[in-house]
This record gives C-alpha cells, structure tokens and sequence, in this order.
C-alpha cells in the first residue's frame, strides 16, 4: 500500500548505502522531504549532510540546518551503524568498545535528544531505531556491538514510556540477515560464511535493505498509530528458533 508522507520532513542517518539508502529512496518516494546524513556521499537528490554521527558538533550543526530550513522534524530514522567483527571481550580493546557504543548508541541518543523539543513543540513525532537480533539475542555481534543494540532497545522503549502520552512514538526494527555493504565480508570469497547463514535462517536466505525500508516506513505510518515502545524483528524467523 502507498503511504502520504507528502510534507514530512524525515532525517535518515546511515543513508549512503544498504538500509539507510533504501529507506531514504522509499521515503523520498511516497513524498516525504528526506534529510540523509551519512560519512560517505550519499547517491540521491535529496537534501544530504556528510559527517560523522558520533561527534556531537557535527550533530549540533545539523540540526541547526534542518532548523534553518525545515523549522519541524516529524519522523527519525536512526539507521547508522557498524558491526565489530565478532569480537569477544578478550579481543575488544576500550578504544573499539567506545567506538562502537558511541556509533550505535550515542549517536541515535544525540540525535533524539535534539530532535525531541522539535516534536513535543507540535505534539507528534516518530522515532524508528535500528537495533539488530544482538539486541534481543547474543551471537548476533560481538560483545560491544550486543551491548550497543540491547542498550538501543531499551534506550526506544523507556523514550517511549516518557513520551507517548505527548505525541511521540519510539520503536525499534531488528534486523537479521539483511544483504547490505555492511554485511560485504559473509559473502567474501566461496560466501561460505554468508551460505552458512542462510542455512541457519528458517526462511534459508537473506533479506533484501528494502524490506527492512517497508517495514519502516509502516512504522513510521498513521497505520502503526497504536505501537509504541516495541522491536519488531525482521529476521527471516532467527529469533523464533
């Protein structure tokens, strides 16, 4: 079903590649003002910012744009992210540790956290943040990676609980095994890693980035008014098993 998100202005952050870009290009699609915010150039004509998202200036001047232009926020997409190759507290030092808990956590804390008064001044707003299956099981990650997503998801659940009684809803999407550039290394050489995966998967394949992007899109829709506070996995059944 096409969504009227005609006038809605939407930030995506992660949004150079993979689920990032598909939800930016599903947005831009159903008419929404897109704000994509990547470090890499972004490939789409849409209104772009490069920086690093875990750097409270560059997310300072960031919003002071959107203010400058757009005045509103009514929809965030806190997709950036970065994985951190497996590693086990033994094989994590606390430079990576810090790394990853301010990429995956930080930053989406930053960004709400400027882009809330936005909301609350109108009475609406919609918060959906990418966590992973490492937020709701282990194996999905390394140890700073499971803590970065467990942390997101209890980080959307309480933004919710103090919030959904002025307008906002905060929710979460769990991806499983999405076939993005971020995931580039399972399919590396024979893809017996990315083969692997698939087997262990009851549906036995990988998810494409824009079905992650539909999934958002519903939720930041009127037509998922009544759910606040969840994680909704996409995970081909992983999480099921």
């Amino acid at each position: 079903m096409a969504e009227d998100f005609t006038d809605k202005v939407v930030l995506i952050t992660g949004a150079a590649s993979g689920i990032g870009l598909s939800q930016a290009k599903l947005f831009k699609d159903n008419g929404a003002k897109v704000i994509a915010v990547d470090k890499n150039e972004i490939p789409l004509d849409v209104m772009s910012f490069n920086g690093d998202v875990s750097q409270s200036e560059f997310i300072d001047n960031l919003f002071d744009s959107i203010k400058s232009k757009f005045n509103t926020l009514d929809i965030v997409c806190n997709t950036a992210g970065i994985l951190d190759g497996y590693s086990p507290v033994t094989e994590t030092s606390l430079e990576q540790w810090q790394n990853i808990l301010n990429t995956n956590l930080t930053s989406q804390f930053m960004v709400i956290k400027k882009a809330l008064p936005m909301m609350l001044d109108k009475g609406k707003g919609v918060f959906v943040n990418m966590a992973s299956i490492a937020g709701l099981v282990a194996n999905g990650g390394g140890v700073a990676y499971t803590a970065s997503k467990h942390a997101v998801i209890g980080m959307t659940k309480q933004l919710d609980i103090d919030y959904a009684n002025q307008g906002i809803r905060a929710n979460c999407i769990a991806p499983g095994a999405i076939d993005t550039p971020m995931n580039a290394a399972d399919f590396a050489g024979d893809g017996k890693m990315a083969k692997w995966v698939a087997d262990q998967t009851p549906a036995k394949r990988w998810a494409k980035p824009e079905e992650v992007a539909e999934l958002a899109l519903f939720l930041a829709s009127d037509r998922s008014d009544y759910i606040h506070g969840s994680v909704v996995p996409i995970d081909g059944g992983w999480t099921a098993q």
